[in-house]
């Protein structure tokens, strides 16, 4: 009888954690992303460097339209203030088009109260949807699956 109990809950163990990684895997950063920015949002990276924070957007293509390099990119906060991305790193070509963009922001951590917004390509995708500052810890990297910081379980 004991045997037959461990391997119910064995199996509705495997069972649960198989759902977990299906979640984690097939989850959006965001579940309407602006078609105008071409781009959808994988994850956002924070971490903590000397009272600042760096920021770390990784965008995905999601359409047939390349990123247009003419075209400013911003990361605008709740203030309304907008600053321009330290670094930029690229995946791809540029004759067949770029498929992954990084972009890093260099913030204070005041920053990070509030929503923050990236435009490009003439769109709009959300960062942040909450207004907490999240608790990122010194010299360590915080990985956001979804816009909604306060809920980091999982990424969802």
């Amino acid at each position: 009888m004991k045997r037959q109990i461990f391997r119910y809950l064995l199996a509705m163990t495997l069972v649960g954690l198989t759902v977990i990684l299906a979640m984690m895997l097939m989850g959006k950063y965001e579940s309407s992303p602006d078609p105008k920015a071409r781009f959808e949002i994988q994850a956002v990276k924070v971490k903590q460097d000397r009272g600042f924070v760096w920021v770390e957007a990784h965008l995905k293509k999601s359409g047939d339209e390349d990123h247009d390099l003419k075209q400013r990119v911003y990361l605008v906060t709740a203030d309304g203030r907008k600053h321009e991305p330290a670094d930029t790193t690229f995946a791809g070509t540029p004759e067949q088009g770029f498929t992954e963009i990084w972009f890093k922001f260099w913030l204070e951590r005041e920053d990070l109260k509030g929503e923050l917004k990236l435009t490009l390509n003439g769109g709009i995708l959300k960062l942040k949807t909450s207004q907490a500052i999240p608790a990122v810890a010194s010299q360590k990297e915080t990985v956001f699956k979804s816009s909604d910081w306060e809920k980091i379980w999982l990424g969802f």
